[in-house]
């Protein structure tokens, strides 16, 4: 079955809006479980904009459901996970004046700084992601430096789709599925994320070799209308029709 992340970091932005305790990103993440997520995502930023390092060490202690933990190539994000050692661990690139994260990793123009990093999360026992676009050079470095996934950037296909470019958006979908049999054939395992919908994520969920998408903004934006339980049960409808 296709798997579910919930990336529960617009909870903490929420949250951080007001400087309240509430809303509870460890409460979003038992809520998730109950609807049927998978897994939970929960990224780091350098600056703490949005999930806090009280949250990771909540998230790890009490959550039930394997912890996605995605940070940037950092000595201090390193340390972090290295402490924790959560399930996994997903490499994004990052920039302090981003609103979202812009575009994928470069692997190919890193591959021995990348290759270094990666080695202790691995012995730890985390399974090491690289968040990167479908460019099949990006590709074939993430398998020659040992990572043991790569998650597809699905945003641009999602932008396109927003603004009506169909043309684009069914071109950088093309690409997304070669690069998904080329991940594939090179051992890696194939998750994808960043902007999807219940209107975007069909053609991305009936990709076969996509094992797990990781799914967070939109399902919160929705819960404002629907409820975090129905958004998640709507976006897993979603998947498994497109999948079937």
């Amino acid at each position: 079955m296709l798997r579910l992340g919930v990336n529960i970091d617009h909870v903490a932005t929420i949250r951080n809006a007001r400087g309240t305790p509430w809303p509870d990103p460890l409460r979003a993440a038992r809520m998730a479980e109950a609807a049927g997520a998978d897994g939970i995502t929960a990224h780091l930023r350098e600056d703490r904009r949005h999930i806090s390092d009280a949250d990771i060490d909540a998230l790890m202690a009490n959550l039930t459901l394997p912890l996605n933990l995605e940070m940037a190539a950092t000595p201090e994000m390193q340390a972090i996970a290295l402490r924790h050692r959560p399930h996994a661990v997903c490499i994004v690139p990052e920039k302090r004046e981003e609103r979202t994260t812009e575009g994928g990793l470069d692997v190919a123009g890193n591959e021995a700084m990348l290759a270094d990093y990666i080695a202790p999360l691995r012995d730890a026992g985390c399974r090491v992601s690289l968040f990167i676009g479908h460019d099949p050079a990006q590709i074939e470095a993430s398998a020659r430096i040992g990572a043991a996934v790569v998650e597809l950037h699905t945003g641009a296909y999602c932008d396109y789709d927003t603004e009506g470019r169909h043309t684009d958006r069914d071109r950088e979908l093309a690409g997304l599925v070669e690069g998904a049999r080329l991940a594939a054939s090179l051992g890696l395992e194939v998750h994808a994320g960043h902007g999807l919908t219940f209107d975007t994520v069909g053609p991305i969920a009936a990709i076969p070799q996509v094992k797990e998408l990781n799914i967070g903004h939109f399902l919160i934006a929705e819960s404002v209308f629907i409820g975090l339980d129905g958004a998640i049960r709507e976006m897993r409808r979603c998947m498994d029709e497109a999948r079937a």
